[in-house]
């Protein structure tokens, strides 16, 4: 498989070694405008900056390259590139993480968020701690659990805050940023009598790499929209 990547950061550096293990050729290493190209790609996956994301998407669709992103900061305009993506008959992948263990962690945050729903002495609250790299507070995968026990409890929001006390209808979110730390998120619910903490730590960036290289090669010579629950059957 020929695969354009869009954006060479260390995720996309991480990305072409693993491609490269798997027998992929990279045919494009997009750091800037005047890099840009998707000639002889099957697939480009896209670790690029959110100014630049929306572009690289539009170029893909146009020229019915399946792209996969992982670029967070930009899904103010997830919709209407869904329906450009429908539009232009492509096929596109967005996930906020790639990783195998973070999409399982997102399916037990929806079931716990469930459970916890009619426990109303429970306040929710998540922390997210990451690199002082990263660009974008809070993080994509933090907003994706957000919305998970959003769409299973009576909360209606989340906040970015600091030190704040939760309410029942915002889930307040606390981004810290330390060192080169690859990512930790923790969703803990706490009562007067007792605390229940869900978490989940990367190790490596190499989770990360691996998942979007295998939805890279599970969205080739498909058309339509998807996400990492359809790749990975959950």
């Amino acid at each position: 498989m020929n695969i354009a990547l869009l954006g060479y950061g260390k995720m996309g550096k991480a990305i072409e070694k693993i491609a490269i293990e798997r027998g992929h050729t990279i045919t494009a290493r997009v750091r800037n405008a005047e890099d840009f190209t998707l000639e002889n790609a099957d697939v480009a996956i896209d670790f690029s900056i959110p100014n630049v994301a929306v572009s690289h998407l539009k170029q893909c669709f146009e020229a019915q390259i399946p792209v996969v992103s992982g670029t967070t900061g930009w899904l103010d305009q997830y919709d209407e590139m869904v329906a450009l993506c429908k539009e232009k008959d492509s096929a596109f992948l967005y996930a906020s993480n790639f990783s195998v263990g973070v999409n399982l962690f997102f399916e037990f945050n929806k079931k716990l968020a469930a459970i916890m729903a009619s426990h109303k002495e429970y306040d929710v609250a998540m922390t997210e701690i990451h690199h002082t790299q990263k660009l974008d507070a809070p993080s994509g995968t933090a907003i994706t659990l957000a919305e998970g026990i959003i769409e299973n409890t009576s909360y209606s929001k989340w906040e970015l805050k600091k030190g704040q006390t939760p309410t029942s209808q915002v889930i307040p979110i606390t981004a810290e940023r330390e060192g080169m730390v690859p990512g930790t998120h923790i969703i803990t619910y706490k009562s007067e009598i007792d605390t229940i903490m869900l978490s989940h730590e990367a190790h490596s960036r190499q989770g990360f790499a691996l998942g979007a290289l295998v939805a890279a090669e599970w969205i080739n010579g498909k058309k339509g929209v998807f996400s990492m629950q359809d790749v990975l059957n959950l």
